[in-house]
């Protein structure tokens, strides 16, 4: 879906999208710390490549899932941080899209993220259809949703509350990403790297592969391909970020997902 027409910001559909019931079952860190640079991670079996989520808390294993823990604090400037924050921006331009930034009515939180995802992924013979809430975790920690503001609602009406870094959070708090994340694409990493994982093991890139732009055509029904990457020099399939809808996913996840908790 292309985004070629200023959508009318609509806070009520803010209020369905984003917000989802979980259950808290971790202790995240202390809120004064949005991101760990070193997480504490098991002995055994964690796979390097994970290693990369560097705004985990902890990452372990029990060889068949990987489980990630994040505090969902970002590790940059944002308008949704309270004004005592270090990290507060007072952003004025325009976000994802060209639109003119409108702030929500939220606020960014603390939460105790767990992520459970499958250390080997394999495609799955029923592809289960991506949740609103967290789908995903990416290298800082933050959590990707998928590309609807509500039961089957486009994100056009809110767009315009993306941040200078084109994340938001929902209404109970929850800062995440619906399309690429711009710091990390940006400033961490680039436009070709490994951004973080979905639930069900498959890796997420950027909206670029060997320096050139992916166009939704080149992705699947569940927006990624199987190609070798920098990390993974065999190949596996993996999902990309672009800038048209779906943004992130597709139709549905790949694989069988794990679980994610709070």
């Amino acid at each position: 879906m292309q985004l070629k027409f200023l959508p009318i910001l609509s806070f009520s559909l803010l209020v369905l999208a984003c917000s989802k019931s979980s259950t808290t079952t971790t202790t995240s860190d202390n809120a004064s710390n949005p991101s760990t640079s070193n997480p504490t991670t098991s002995n055994t079996v964690v796979p390097d490549i994970y290693k990369k989520v560097y705004g985990a808390s902890s990452i372990t294993s029990d060889g068949t899932f990987v489980t990630i823990k994040s505090n969902g604090l970002p590790d940059h400037k944002s308008s949704y941080y309270a004004s005592s924050n270090a990290l507060t921006d007072n952003f004025s331009g325009t976000t994802f899209g060209g639109y003119n930034f409108a702030k929500n009515p939220n606020s960014i939180s603390e939460k105790s993220y767990v992520f459970k995802i499958p250390i080997d992924p394999k495609v799955a013979s029923t592809h289960a259809a991506t949740p609103l809430g967290a789908i995903g975790v990416s290298l800082n920690g933050i959590p990707f949703f998928n590309q609807y503001a509500g039961p089957n609602q486009p994100l056009t009406g809110e767009i315009v509350s993306f941040d200078r870094y084109w994340g938001h959070p929902a209404p109970t708090g929850q800062y995440h990403y619906h399309v690429e994340p711009l710091y990390l694409t940006t400033v961490k990493v680039t436009k070709s790297s490994l951004l973080g994982f979905l639930l069900d093991g498959f890796p997420v890139y950027g909206p670029e592969e060997n320096g050139a732009a992916i166009d939704n055509s080149k992705l699947d029904a569940y927006h990624g391909h199987t190609a070798v990457t920098t990390d993974y020099p065999n190949g596996i399939y993996h999902y990309h970020i672009t800038s048209n809808d779906p943004y992130i996913n597709g139709s549905g996840y790949y694989g069988t997902p794990g679980t994610v908790s709070q």
